[in-house]
């Protein structure tokens, strides 16, 4: 039997389950065919948030940001770099909290850029304020070793 991850479309929301062996294939969603695992970043709305930090096996990194904060936007050139390095192991995502304030606000955020690391439905790590990238793949290494420890 081939193992399996339980991944979320940031799309369409909808539920897919990709093997292992295939992750660094750019899987698909089975629903609107958008490519659920990429070295790059995916936009979250409340939705897609909520079910892929609950429901998915893969990590998942997300940076809680808003379009006027100036660390945000500077940070996000180094959080894309990361997402190169990360991938196909961790997915990348972001999340506007000015269009999303439930979430943030659910999710403890006080200041942003915010960055929390979750692994089958938990938080495993949090970290706060801009970074670069060796810093944002040096703390997901470490928290996942944590985990896996």
């Amino acid at each position: 039997m081939t193992e399996s991850v339980r991944l979320t479309c940031a799309t369409c929301g909808q539920a897919n389950r990709v093997p292992v062996a295939r992750l660094g294939d750019l899987p698909k969603c089975g629903s609107c065919g958008e490519v659920l695992v990429a070295p790059k970043v995916m936009e979250l709305d409340a939705t897609s948030h909520d079910k892929a930090t609950r429901n998915d096996d893969l990590p998942i990194l997300v940076d809680y940001w808003a379009p006027w904060c100036g660390p945000c936007r500077m940070m996000a050139p180094e959080f894309a770099k990361a997402a190169t390095t990360l991938s196909p192991k961790v997915r990348m995502a972001k999340l506007n909290t000015e269009d999303h304030p439930a979430v943030s606000q659910r999710a403890g955020i006080r200041g942003i850029p915010a960055l929390i690391l979750y692994h089958r439905g938990r938080e495993v790590g949090r970290l706060a304020g801009a970074r670069p990238a060796h810093e944002i793949v040096g703390f997901v290494q470490k928290a996942m070793q944590t985990v896996a420890g």
